[in-house]
């Protein structure tokens, strides 16, 4: 299973930008999506942008990975 995170553009440096989720800071390769800019919100998968996001969208993806229970997971 593959899961892709929506994420904040904070700063953009060339083909990268730095971007968070939560107290989660990463940087990550743009390429794929050019015209990206500070503020907008992308779904990240394994340190590359694949998709613009809608900030509501984001918020509720976001939301619902907060409540999910971590002891299933954890074991």
């Amino acid at each position: 299973m593959c899961l892709g995170i929506p994420m904040k553009v904070k700063k953009i440096n060339g083909d990268f930008a730095d971007v968070e989720s939560g107290r989660l800071l990463r940087k990550v390769n743009i390429q794929m999506l050019p015209g990206i800019k500070p503020g907008d919100y992308i779904l990240v998968h394994a340190g590359f942008a694949i998709q613009k996001v809608d900030p509501k969208k984001a918020a509720e993806t976001l939301k619902l990975v907060d409540d999910l229970p971590l002891d299933d997971f954890m074991g």
